[in-house]
């Protein structure tokens, strides 16, 4: 028989679990941070469907050309399309405590990247490092969990 201390931290492991290990993904909404300005640059919500992440900007924050920039620079069905709604992460799947193996999409520049995600300061913070080739030869942005409203 448990002990009413022992009922309630096995009350609170069951509980907290589910939290816990949501904030160990990287699913939810980011505010991007430009690794040149260090300010805000957009909105982008990150979503999961059969283990793979992808990424779709909900907002545009700062841009040259206005809060609903087009992808000029973007090739092939994405050119000249509205930023805002564009899928920019794609075919991310977890590997131990990273996210690889998928791309992402420059719309200032139309360029895909090789990418990877890693979680740092307690899941509040989401580095994404898009690179040609090696990870060594790339950049890195760090994102910013969004709170829910």
């Amino acid at each position: 028989m448990l002990s009413r201390c022992q009922s309630a931290l096995l009350a609170f492991a069951l509980f907290a679990a589910p939290a816990l290990a949501a904030a160990a993904s990287p699913v939810g909404t980011w505010t991007t941070i430009d690794d040149a300005t260090g300010k805000p640059k957009s909105v982008v919500e990150i979503s999961e469907a059969n283990g793979e992440l992808t990424a779709k900007v909900l907002q545009v924050l700062q841009s040259e050309h206005g809060t609903h920039p087009l992808c000029t620079e973007c090739k092939g069905d994405l050119k000249d399309k509205p930023v805002v709604g564009m899928q920019i992460i794609w075919g991310m799947k977890q590997d131990g405590d990273e996210w690889k193996g998928g791309k992402i999409l420059d719309p200032k520049t139309g360029k895909v990247y090789g990418c990877k995600l890693h979680l740092t300061d307690n899941g509040q913070k989401l580095e994404v490092r898009g690179f040609m080739g090696f990870s060594l030869l790339g950049r890195t942005q760090v994102w910013e969990r969004k709170e829910a409203p």
